[in-house]
């Protein structure tokens, strides 16, 4: 890939308006005290790594104290480090060390549920009276004894567990250890606010808000509607329509106090994780004006079964930049969705087609989340059936991928079993093919898909109309042929890719020069490979 001199810079308004942020898993970024778990001295000791690739900061999964039965998504103290992850002074080191590279660090807010080891929690179930007893969503049974509403759960299975203590339901979107929170009452949303000031105090740059459109559900408990259409469904959940577990509007009051209280702490950000069949309408509702959060990512890709023209037009089209308008977030992987290449390539050559997603990554209006291993191009792992251990995979294997094959190892050498990530048995598999791409692997090698990673983050990072400039389609192209617009005042870019399987021919319109090329020749781009990704700049 090559790459012209920076044009002069257009300065963003704000740091995180077009940033790239890479997202850490921590289980399985590096273990530094052998016993085959991730921590947070390991992110620390690997923090050189990810400021190498030339990113603006990480996101960094859940390390919060949690009995971790959905692994650390079930949180029993917002302000505390599960010991496996290390200390708060561990974090502490890590924040400082993130931030002497000049990395901004973002965390996890998980506000629509706790774990079932939850303070709150524990005082609620006691008794109807007690001073938490409102704190979660509880419900009598109807006379004949069955759950008080048809919702259903993410995991399986009612929305509901049947609690003796209390003589009543409680109710859970995704697994029964999660009891939903009342985030309607203001003292509740008091107490996770407290929370936020206490990670804001020891300054990290903002947070991701976890499955933030379900924290607030119908207090009629009215049923949802079956979904008149359905396509393939693996869960009861997928027969529902979810129209009053969640998405109501009173979200929108919360987000504004949350708002109010991260401006208070000056240039900090904050994303939310929005799903669902309102997804597009909950993400602008969400980041609209200036008084909510900053932007918003759904799924649009992570669980795309094919990458094509037509996918890549809804991101513009979903966000075309009108005033009052929030900002856009992409990600092609994470730990909830397979990795793109293995959804993606269709027994094409991996590498290249790893390769050619992260020049497309990188183009895309918005902000961008890099998962780990993705600048390595990491395939899927293969993760047996006995190995399993998340409790979504193991509900529907082998009809989905699930989410383990996703979470494996991050492999930092090639000629060690355990990839150098540990030095016992790591609590998920290493696959072997991605011990061939680690780190120790791809560093020494310039022509590795490590060192792409780095030169088309760099090729972002230098050109103000990939980072903050409009996006606009381009039409009247071969079958298969992606290309579009950046434009940011005098920096005008033209991006065009080859999504299919076969040779397609282009010829650049006059005027435009290839600075950056991926599986093409920029000599030659008059018959565009598959694969083919090419970055022009006006001349």
């Amino acid at each position: 890939m090559s790459q012209d001199p920076a044009p002069p810079s257009i300065a963003a308004p704000e740091w995180w308006r077009g940033a790239v942020l890479y997202q850490i898993y921590p289980r399985s970024f590096a273990d530094s005290n052998g016993d085959g778990i991730g921590d947070l001295p390991g992110i620390t000791a690997h923090l050189d790594h990810i400021a190498s690739l030339g990113v603006d900061g990480i996101w960094l999964s859940p390390f919060f104290t949690s009995p971790m039965k959905d692994f650390g998504y079930d949180v029993s103290d917002y302000v505390g480090v599960d010991p496996i992850f290390g200390t708060l002074a561990d974090f502490d080191a890590m924040l400082a060390r993130a931030h002497a590279l000049g990395l901004k660090v973002i965390i996890d807010q998980v506000y629509a549920h706790t774990s079932d080891q939850h303070v709150w929690f524990r005082e609620s179930r006691q008794d109807r009276t007690n001073a938490k007893a409102d704190w979660y969503v509880w419900a009598d049974a109807k006379p004949e004894g069955s759950p008080p509403s048809n919702w259903q759960s993410v995991f399986g299975g009612p929305a509901w567990t049947w609690d003796a203590r209390r003589g009543q339901y409680y109710m859970h979107n995704f697994l029964k250890e999660q009891p939903q929170l009342n985030v309607r009452l203001p003292v509740v949303q008091d107490a996770l606010l407290q929370a936020a000031r206490f990670w804001l105090d020891k300054g990290v740059d903002g947070f991701r808000c976890d499955a933030l459109n379900f924290s607030i559900h119908d207090a009629a408990l009215t049923d949802n509607p079956p979904v008149p259409t359905p396509g393939k469904r693996t869960r009861p959940f997928d027969f529902q329509q979810h129209i009053h577990n969640q998405s109501q509007p009173e979200i929108l009051d919360f987000l504004t106090r949350l708002r109010a209280l991260t401006d208070s702490y000056g240039d900090r950000f904050m994303v939310a994780e929005v799903a669902g069949e309102r997804a597009n309408e909950e993400m602008h509702e969400y980041t609209e004006g200036t008084d909510r959060l900053h932007s918003a990512y759904g799924f649009l890709y992570l669980y795309a079964p094919e990458l094509t023209p037509a996918l890549v037009e809804q991101g513009p089209a979903m966000w075309p930049g009108t005033p009052g308008e929030g900002w856009p977030s992409w990600a092609f992987s994470n730990h909830d969705a397979p990795r793109a290449v293995s959804r993606w390539a269709q027994a094409r050559d991996p590498r290249a087609y790893a390769e050619m997603a992260l020049l497309l990554l990188m183009t895309l209006r918005g902000n961008v989340f890099l998962y780990q291993g993705e600048e390595l191009g990491l395939p899927q792992a293969d993760v047996p059936f006995e190995r399993l251990v998340d409790p979504e995979a193991i509900a529907n294997w082998p009809e989905t991928l699930g989410r383990d094959g996703a979470r494996t190892p991050m492999p930092w050498l090639t000629d060690d079993v355990f990839a150098g990530f540990s030095t016992v048995e790591p609590w998920l598999p290493v696959d072997p093919r991605h011990r061939a791409l680690a780190v120790g692997a791809q560093n020494p090698d310039p022509s590795s898909t490590l060192h792409l990673a780095r030169r088309v983050i760099a090729l972002r990072r230098a050109h103000p109309a990939l980072r903050i400039g409009s996006m606009t389609m381009l039409g009247d192209l071969p079958e298969d042929v992606l290309a579009f617009r950046r434009d940011a005042g005098d920096d005008q870019i033209l991006c065009v890719f080859n999504l299919g399987q076969r040779d397609t021919a282009w010829e650049p319109p006059s005027g435009w020069t290839v600075i950056a090329s991926v599986n093409a020749s920029p000599d030659q781009v008059f018959a565009l490979p598959p694969m083919a990704g090419l970055v022009l700049a006006r001349t």
